[in-house]
C-alpha cells in the first residue's frame, strides 16, 4: 500500500501537452531537413558545369569520303572542351577518331560546336557515338544512318 501512495502522489503530464510537444518536435525536424535540402539542391544545380548534349548529327558523303557531322550543346553554366571522339557499331567496339577541327573542341555555356568525323557507315545501320569531355562525364548517345 505504501508504494500506491507514492505512485498516486506524482504527477505526470497531460496527455494534450504531451501531443503538443510531439507536433512541435515534429515541425521543427521537418523545418530544418527542409532548410537543408533546399540549400543543398541551390548548390548542387548552381554548379552545374560543362553538361554536353546531342543537338545533331547528320551522315553525308563528301565526294568519295564518308563524313559525319556532330552538334554537340553545352546547357551547363561553365565552358567546356570535348577532347575525345568514338564512334563505333557497338557500344563496347567504339573506337577513337580524328575530328576536324581537331581537338579539344572548346563548347562555351550556351551554345553548340559543330565537328566533322571521317567514318565509313552504311545506310540504316546504327551507330554508338560517346564523347568525352576533359571535365566531367562522358556522354554517350546513338543515331541511325539514313536510309
Amino acid at each position: 500500500m505504501p508504494t500506491r501512495k507514492l505512485f498516486h502522489q506524482k504527477k505526470a503530464i497531460s496527455p494534450i501537452l504531451a501531443t503538443l510537444l510531439l507536433i512541435v518536435i515534429a515541425v521543427a525536424a521537418i523545418v530544418v531537413t527542409y532548410a537543408w535540402i533546399t540549400t543543398y539542391m541551390g548548390s548542387t544545380t548552381q554548379n552545374a558545369g560543362f553538361i554536353p548534349y546531342k543537338a545533331n548529327v547528320n551522315f553525308f558523303k563528301d565526294g568519295e569520303t564518308e563524313k559525319i557531322t556532330i552538334d554537340i550543346g553545352n546547357s551547363g553554366n561553365a565552358n567546356g572542351e570535348i577532347i575525345q571522339v568514338y564512334i563505333g557499331e557497338s557500344a563496347t567496339t567504339a573506337t577513337s577518331q580524328t575530328t576536324t577541327p581537331a581537338t579539344p573542341i572548346p563548347v562555351t555555356a550556351g551554345s553548340i560546336a559543330s565537328f566533322n568525323v571521317t567514318y565509313p557507315w552504311t545506310p540504316g545501320k546504327t551507330y554508338y557515338f560517346n564523347i568525352v569531355p576533359k571535365s566531367g562525364a562522358a556522354y554517350s548517345f546513338q543515331e541511325q544512318a539514313p536510309q
